[in-house]
């Protein structure tokens, strides 16, 4: 199916200023095909795979259709699960930031009542619940549902398998018969097929065929690293293969501008394509890339149709794309004319599973691959330097420098330090200079410190120029920083395939003593509560990468984190109690990129700072869990 602009779907400004400042530029199939049946008032049967958009395809329609002026529940959208309706409660936020006056809630069980109460009774148009609690609150008159004007039910299915069908049909019976009701399933089994038949009003059934699709015969590999892994991993890959031509693909375009300014500001000649740059620069930026001009284009699928370049080496899907059709057509545009070609994927986490299901159908294997290592890499380098001397000697094709040579002899030099110093000066050469095949040696991971500066500077408009791969200077030549910073702790740094187990790792360095004059925590917000992990600031965590290290291994949202009072090295954070609860009382271990942290409740009272509970210690009872 032919992808269409959402601008395309009869949306509101407020829609789509919202959608644009998610990235997005296109509708995915499956949205394509129900938005407007929806906003043309029919009832949906849809069947999609996960990850194919499906959320947005009904959110996006039913929040067209509220009238804000009113506060009773207009739209219900029916989960199996407490984290299927937190994502979509989560997706339905970042929808309405632009329509004043729409509300929406979460209702699941394991979450505080009160709270629940409370959003109920201020008024919301959205409910996204799952049936056992909707039953309770409607049990208790706090959810009325005679003013609703769209039912949706996402993954029905599973809903089904989960024994909830008493619950949905009570449901669907309290509800006015004047309304649209949507299911979304990934297949349709007779249980689906009678509740179809009993309250859906002549539904229009939308199902998105996945053509079976063949690849290019091209290297296809993929490598799971963590999301904040991903820039260090693809200078890794460019470093060792020594590609001089790739395309890198996001699925946003403020990924596509948060990559090109890192890569530019390692020093790699890149510039970015997407639909939020003017038509005149894309055609400039399209032709210079035909031509070679620079190394890298970063762009988004809608901004690099059109491209044809023979000499395209790499294809990188920096984000997963979000159907196979989508990932044929990415990495097509490589191993062209009998050419090399490769094409590499990250993935990370979940990922995993919409890769499989690339490879259903594009019939094709992607093999996994592990990172290089710098040795590695400095390994190759030498062999491709030793290979290119080797063979200047075998064609006899360099000048005579017999008097050079013999001048450095008179003068005292032995001709093995003569030798070793031309391979010194060799190995350090310019990358583009004759000697060199290969690139300079492994860019250095970034430290955080440096990209949080830079990216401030970036920000602020600063106008510099972009420094190509030419201009940085050689490893050896770089001053050196140990005497501007103090060392960084090993934990900090992210643990790439290629590093020993931590069992294998020198123990961590003692940290410094806490500061005694730390003030005691307020007492938690309304619905939360206190947890504690055992690192802070010197091991380079800030805020924002606590909410991400607690949504990268529990699957609680980062929007979801409360207040975080972060110390030097432990922090106290605020969850909600739901989540706080499931937490075992002697604390649980999450695993950082193989170092373990203590993350644990505080149930009551303000939390002692002292005799915090490290990794592989033991607690009174409950035991520890590790997620």
């Amino acid at each position: 199916m032919q992808k269409i602009p959402f601008s395309e779907l009869g949306l509101s400004p407020e829609i789509l200023k919202a959608v644009a400042s998610l990235g997005f530029e296109e509708a995915s199939p499956i949205q394509a095909a129900t938005i407007p049946l929806l906003l043309a008032g029919k009832d949906i049967v849809g069947q999609s795979q996960t990850g194919s958009g499906k959320t947005a395809a009904f959110a996006i329609p039913a929040i067209e259709k509220i009238d804000a002026q009113s506060k009773a529940v207009q739209i219900l959208i029916l989960c199996p699960t407490r984290e299927l309706a937190t994502q979509v409660a989560d997706e339905v936020h970042k929808l309405i930031a632009y329509k004043p006056g729409i509300h929406a809630v979460p209702i699941y069980g394991g979450a505080s009542y009160d709270r629940q109460f409370y959003e109920l009774k201020k008024g919301v148009q959205v409910v996204i619940g799952t049936p056992g609690r909707l039953i309770d609150h409607l049990n208790r008159g706090t959810l009325k549902l005679n003013e609703l004007k769209m039912v949706i039910l996402d993954e029905a299915d599973r809903m089904l398998d989960m024994g909830f069908r008493d619950d949905i049909q009570e449901i669907l019976d309290a509800m006015p018969e004047e309304r649209q009701t949507v299911f979304f399933s990934a297949t349709v089994s007779k249980q689906i097929s009678d509740l179809i038949r009993r309250y859906a009003r002549d539904p229009e059934h939308v199902k998105i065929e996945q053509k079976e699709l063949s690849t290019p015969a091209i290297e296809q590999w993929y490598y799971e690293v963590h999301a904040r892994a991903k820039v260090d991993s693809l200078i890794r890959i460019i470093d060792y293969h020594g590609f001089r031509l790739g395309i890198i693909f996001c699925n946003t375009q403020r990924m596509v501008d948060e990559l090109a300014d890192t890569l530019m500001g390692q020093g790699f000649s890149a510039d970015r394509l997407h639909g939020g740059i003017p038509q005149a620069q894309r055609t400039r930026v399209m032709n210079k890339f035909k031509k070679s001009e620079f190394e890298f284009l970063v762009a988004t699928d809608v901004a690099a149709r059109g491209i044809d370049v023979d000499d395209l080496e790499l294809v990188v899907n920096y984000d997963l794309p979000y159907d196979a059709e989508d990932y044929v057509h990415r990495i097509g545009r490589t191993g062209r004319a009998g050419k090399r070609g490769m094409a590499v994927t990250f993935v990370s986490g979940r990922e995993i599973y919409k890769l499989q299901f690339i490879e259903r159908f594009t019939r094709t294997k992607i093999r996994r691959a592990k990172l290089p290592t710098a040795g590695e890499i400095e390994e190759k380098r030498v062999t491709a330097m030793l290979e290119k001397i080797r063979h200047t000697l075998d064609a006899a094709t360099f000048k005579d420098q017999t008097l050079l040579v013999d001048r450095l002899l008179e003068e005292g030099h032995n001709s093995t330090d003569i030798a070793a110093a031309a391979f010194q000066m060799l190995m350090g050469a310019h990358p583009e200079s004759p000697e060199s095949t290969t690139k300079a040696a492994l860019v250095p991971p970034i430290a955080e410190e440096e990209r949080s500066q830079r990216d401030s500077r970036d920000s602020r408009g600063t106008d510099r120029p972009a420094r190509t791969r030419d201009e940085r200077p050689a490893r050896d030549e770089r001053p050196a920083r140990d005497a501007e910073r103090p060392p960084r702790p090993a934990e900090r740094q992210p643990r790439l395939a290629d590093q020993p187990p931590r069992e294998e790792r020198a123990a961590e360095p003692t940290r410094p003593a806490r500061d005694p004059a730390d003030k005691p925590l307020r007492p938690p917000s309304r619905g939360f509560q206190w947890v504690s992990l055992d690192i802070g600031k010197v091991d380079g965590f800030g805020p924002r990468e606590i909410c991400d290290l607690i949504e990268d291994v529990s699957g609680l949202p980062g929007k979801s984190v409360g207040m975080i009072d972060l110390k030097n090295n432990e922090s106290f954070v605020q969850v909600p109690e739901t989540f706080a609860k499931s937490l075992s009382g002697a604390g649980n271990i999450l695993d950082l990129n193989g170092r373990d942290v203590m993350i644990r409740p505080i149930r009551s009272g303000a939390p002692k700072r002292e005799g915090n509970f490290k990794p592989g210690s033991k607690g009174a009872k409950g035991g520890k869990k590790k997620w």
